[in-house]
């Protein structure tokens, strides 16, 4: 048998299953990317509000989401935490994707964390004399965030968040755990029903080479066309 022959893996039901598992798994990191990105947004805005239990929730939240792996994560929104739901509820869920619902949720909560400091770094960025200048003229904490401090911390964040959206492509490629249609789980019923491991594998690996590349790309062409100023 010839060493990386792809073409039994690209025509019929194996090439059918790899395509669909590679744009689930760009669907799901699209999807968590939308959903994670306010969440992590919120969670800075909490590390750096004035008040007390607000910064220790914002603390809290990302201490404890980082400490735990993403697997660990998977498993327990798919396993555990359904079961604390009230019976029709859980009937309705299983009925469904759950699977999808449950990865979705453990990426979102488990990105946003990452990302939240990426923006509050971002946010620490902004000479603090922006801050002290938009409360002088009346604005609240969050208006102050809003309409001065997140528009220039945005040059500054956008680079260290695309890194992270590189890191969420890999990251979905652990769902297979929980049994999500995505590229690694269809790599395995592929490998299992064509007996053909190393091409199999080869080619997902390009895929998830091809979509790291041009993450990667993105993030260098940015910092190249839109270079962060220095805080003075």
């Amino acid at each position: 048998m010839p060493i990386l022959d792809f073409s039994a893996l690209l025509h019929g039901q194996f090439r059918d299953w790899l395509v669909s598992g590679f744009l689930f798994s760009l669907q799901l990191t699209g999807l968590t990317l939308v959903l994670a990105l306010p969440l992590a947004t919120l969670v800075a805005l909490l590390r750096m509000a004035p008040s007390r239990p607000a910064r220790a929730l914002g603390f809290l939240y990302v201490e404890g989401v980082r400490s735990v792996p993403l697997i660990v994560h998977m498993l327990f929104w798919y396993f555990g935490a359904p079961e604390l739901l009230p019976d029709r509820t859980r009937q309705w869920l299983y009925s469904g994707n759950v699977e999808a619902i449950a990865a979705v949720v453990a990426l979102t909560l488990y990105s946003a964390a990452y990302m939240a400091e990426d923006i509050r770094s971002g946010l620490r960025a902004v000479p603090r004399t922006q801050f002290e200048a938009a409360r002088a003229l009346g604005f609240s904490f969050l208006g102050s965030m809003r309409r001065v401090i997140l528009p220039q911390a945005l040059r500054i964040t956008v680079p260290p968040l695309i890194s992270q959206t590189l890191n969420l492509w890999k990251d979905t490629s652990i769902a297979t755990v929980i049994g999500v249609a995505e590229l690694m789980y269809q790599a395995q019923r592929v490998e299992t029903a064509s007996f053909r491991g190393f091409d199999t594998f080869a080619l997902v690996t390009a895929a998830y080479l091809s979509v790291s590349v041009l993450i990667t790309a993105l993030s260098v062409g940015f910092q190249h066309f839109f270079p962060a100023r220095a805080a003075s």
